[in-house]
């Protein structure tokens, strides 16, 4: 099997310091989690980010000192969310591609999310797709139930996005799709041939998901964002997540990829300084 890329997504738009301490909210902190994540074994960092109160921003200068901070303390890959928060207009969830970020998330479809709904319509994924074309950021295509897949075919046949891509299947979110073996595997097979995937099990379930992602040969996401526990009852930290899937896939024989390998894998450029 190819290397385990292992995804860190470390603050999200749900949580809140109330929730756990280990919240990363200023760019400092998110720098910090980046080099504790990266020698646990991370090659990839998806980044929300918030203001020094913890509240979301999709503020250009906040993403822009957080790239920074990230980029400084480590050499992950950086992804950069459109997602926002529930409540951002497009505008607000694409303006920080002008940064240029490795990859960014595109969400394939519109969603319940718990008792909001995360409106992902085809204007709005065409919107950001083209400000992902305009400043050469490539895809990585969130996937919270069974039919995104199609979405995303649609927007290949009407020209806005070039298939296989990264894929990144977010299973367990109340209103989505439910984080069971049997629609990982199904959502696998529907793939378009050449992609690469990742699972991200919200909760309990995120560890379930993580092995059967190791044994079946494709990625995992792990961090805050989807499970702020390690055990019940016991608050985890981003590199305890991190280090944990990285033991459990070197008992299964699956070596971790490097943030290089990572990006060999994912088609994506050296990094700058790098050939």
């Amino acid at each position: 099997m190819e290397p385990l890329i292992v995804t860190v997504a470390p603050v999200g738009a749900e949580l809140t310091p109330d929730h756990t301490p280990h919240l990363a909210v200023t760019p400092a902190q998110l720098g910090d989690v980046a080099r504790a994540v990266r020698a646990a074994g991370a090659s990839m960092i998806h980044v929300h980010c918030r203001n020094d109160d913890g509240t979301n921003t999709h503020d250009v200068a906040r993403f822009r000192a957080a790239s920074e901070a990230i980029r400084k303390q480590s050499d992950l890959i950086v992804q950069f969310s459109t997602g926002g928060a529930i409540g951002m207009t497009p505008a607000e969830r694409a303006a920080p591609l002008e940064l240029r970020p490795d990859m960014a998330t595109l969400t394939c479809g519109t969603v319940n999310f718990g008792d909001d709904i995360f409106e992902n319509s085809f204007p709005i994924m065409r919107g950001i797709l083209d400000a992902m074309k305009r400043f050469g950021v490539r895809p990585a295509l969130e996937i919270f139930d069974r039919g995104h897949l199609a979405n995303a075919r649609l927007l290949e046949k009407q020209g806005h996005l070039e298939l296989p891509q990264h894929v990144e299947f977010v299973l367990g979110v109340p209103g989505g799709l439910d984080a069971t073996v049997d629609n990982l595997v199904d959502c696998v097979r529907a793939l378009p041939i050449g992609s690469t995937w990742s699972v991200a099990g919200i909760g309990r379930m995120q560890l379930p998901l993580a092995v059967t992602a190791i044994a079946m040969g494709g990625h995992v996401r792990v961090g805050l964002e989807d499970n702020i526990y390690y055990s019940k009852g016991r608050l985890a930290t981003n590199d305890e997540l991190v280090a944990r899937v990285v033991r459990i896939a070197t008992e299964m024989g699956r070596p971790i990829a490097t943030a290089a390998q990572a990006r060999e894998i994912l088609k994506l450029p050296a990094a700058a300084g790098t050939s």
